[in-house]
């Protein structure tokens, strides 16, 4: 965005219109999108963010929903399209993809799809989508390839290429990237998908400029930047200064040490620093390495203003320290595939570390997952069509100070994406979803409890190739979510897998790929949140509820409670459960 102009002014009524018409261009692009994609990976899971970006590569709107751990990377690649080709090497019609670990930081399924916005002949913005694709080559099919060990064995890395010239395409280009592709129909169509709601914010970001003018726009935006950043600034200033530090591990994959997650938020008035600089080195052939600052923002927008439209001021007065080399600033070629595996665990370490300056703010930490990665492919060999099958299945939020975590919720990092519905999955590919319910007794035991995860089984009716997951997929299965305040710690999530004819399900930690016949059966368990406070100040009443509803089995609630129910099951023994808790707080 240009310098101020301190002759350009903005009346209040028109910098309201233009504050909420910008986020109303992110919002109907993701409309545009969502309605026109092939994947149900954005038309039902929602994994993707849709935004304008200055010509600068400053954020001016990110629409409300969009995955929450994208925001943080979207300036950089645009800044790096700047640095390969100059303001004045894009011109009208450019459409660029970009998925390349050197500045996106991802996994390669996460396609960048960007055009040139111009306005009187001079570069205006940017706009940007970027979605999740089923299939990018390589070892990537479905979720990233976690089992490769390279970036190259994951999948196409494309770099800041430009599909289409001057709204001409580049056929040879077009058809490089189709033939690389397993499921090349849906990814065109993907493709043509993210164009098109890019199309549409150039159109709708130019009929702005039009109405109100070029420099009333910037004005306007610079103000709101500003205003924002105020806002940020003053929820900072109530938190007490000082240096909050915490720490948590992170599973490695089997056989590997774990991760270490350290966070250290430094409060000096207005002014936070989160520092990462802790955390363990990365691993050049682990999966979970990334280039982002998303844990930090993400956190630092759910403390300071987690309803307000996203844009360049929120994050103004924030510093974010990750050194080189660290496994948040993996060095290319780091293999990224699981990138984004160990975010939320970054997220809940940040706002574990303030728990004692917000101790009626900060929740006990949730299940540490972007989500059970429910994936299931059936290649064709006889001409039929082959098909995908994808949901990303959800768990459970940690307590709070004031009330249970949620249940069956997704990752602070994943915004509004939620999982596939079983009509669509069944529709779409030959798998009977068998159940998808709560998981009892997975939510940590508290004053409040934690959330519960979900078991979601499914069976293929043909042969196919499953997801199995592991800590790639699935998040902490080794080390559970935490709880605060003497809040017991959740259930660890885990992935396990039944033949046809064998008598029970089996758990695995592999990251591979399970190849099953016909009548096979994968189960996905996802973790509970960790409870908040002392387990024994929880109101009977509602282990009671709790019980009678499915979530707390009776043992739980006598062995973590110390509620004791009547012989019916369904009322209480308040005599037994006062001795028993009598009990319990002496031992």
């Amino acid at each position: 965005m240009n310098a101020p102009d301190a002759m350009t002014t903005v009346h209040p009524v028109t910098l309201e219109v233009i504050r909420n018409a910008l986020p109303a261009i992110s919002q109907e692009m993701s409309t545009d999108l969502q309605r026109t994609s092939y994947n149900m990976m954005i038309y039902e899971v929602r994994d993707y963010c849709t935004a304008l970006l200055g010509p600068d590569g400053d954020l001016i709107t990110q629409d409300m929903g969009g995955v929450s751990h994208f925001v943080a990377d979207l300036g950089f690649v645009i800044k790096d399209g700047l640095r390969r080709y100059g303001k004045d090497g894009f011109a009208p019609g450019d459409v660029v993809m970009h998925n390349h670990q050197r500045s996106a930081g991802q996994h390669l399924n996460n396609v960048v799809i960007y055009t040139p916005i111009f306005f009187e002949g001079a570069l205006a913005a940017f706009a940007v989508v970027r979605a999740h694709w089923v299939d990018v080559g390589g070892l990537s099919t479905g979720f990233g390839g976690a089992i490769a060990f390279d970036p190259w064995s994951e999948g196409l890395q494309v770099d800041q290429i430009k599909l289409y010239e001057g709204g001409q395409p580049d056929e040879k280009v077009m058809r490089l990237v189709r033939d690389n592709i397993r499921y090349p129909d849906a990814a065109m169509g993907d493709l043509r998908s993210q164009l098109a709601a890019c199309r549409l914010a150039e159109r709708r970001y130019q009929e702005l400029l039009g109405r109100y003018g070029k420099d009333v726009v910037e004005a306007a935006i610079r103000t709101i930047y500003a205003q924002t950043e105020a806002r940020c600034r003053a929820a900072v200033a109530d938190i007490p200064d000082g240096t909050y530090e915490a720490e948590s591990i992170f599973d490695g994959r089997p056989g590997e040490a774990p991760y270490q997650i350290k966070a250290k938020v430094i409060v000096a008035g207005s002014d936070m620093t989160i520092d990462l600089s802790g955390c363990s080195p990365a691993r050049p052939e682990a999966p979970v390495n990334s280039r982002t600052y998303a844990g930090a923002y993400i956190a630092y927008k759910a403390l300071t203003a987690p309803f307000e439209p996203l844009n360049e001021g929120a994050f103004s007065a924030l510093k974010v320290v990750i050194p080189e080399g660290n496994m948040m600033m993996a060095p290319y070629p780091s293999f990224m595939a699981s990138w984004g595996s160990a975010l939320p665990t970054v997220v809940d370490t940040v706002w574990r570390a303030l728990a004692d300056a917000l101790p009626d703010r900060i929740p006990a930490a949730h299940s540490g997952s972007l989500g059970g990665t429910f994936f299931f492919a059936s290649q064709s060999v006889d001409g039929s069509p082959s098909v995908v099958g994808q949901s990303i299945e959800a768990s459970g939020w940690g307590g709070r100070p004031f009330e249970d975590g949620e249940d069956a919720s997704m990752s602070v990092c994943q915004g509004d994406v939620r999982n596939a519905p079983i009509e669509t999955i069944e529709l779409k590919c030959p798998v009977l979803v068998v159940e998808r319910a709560l998981r009892p007794d997975s939510g940590g035991a508290g004053k409040f409890r934690g959330g519960l995860g979900i078991q979601t089984t499914a069976r293929g009716l043909a042969p196919g190739r499953w997801n199995v997951g592991g800590q790639a997929a699935l998040g902490r299965t080794t080390c559970p979510p935490w709880g605060l305040w003497d809040g017991k710690p959740g259930t660890v999530a885990g992935t396990e897998v039944k033949a046809p004819g064998e008598p029970g399900f089996t758990r695995t930690r592999s990251a591979a790929r399970y190849a099953g016949v016909a009548g096979s059966e994968v189960r996905y368990l996802t973790a509970g949140g960790g409870g908040w406070g002392n387990p024994l100040e929880r109101d009977p009443e509602r282990v009671l509820r709790d019980v009678i509803e499915g979530y707390v089995s009776p043992e739980a609630a006598r062995r973590d409670y110390g509620v004791v129910l009547a012989s019916n099951g369904r009322s209480l023994d308040p005599a037994a459960t006062d001795a028993l808790r009598g009990e319990m707080r002496r031992g």
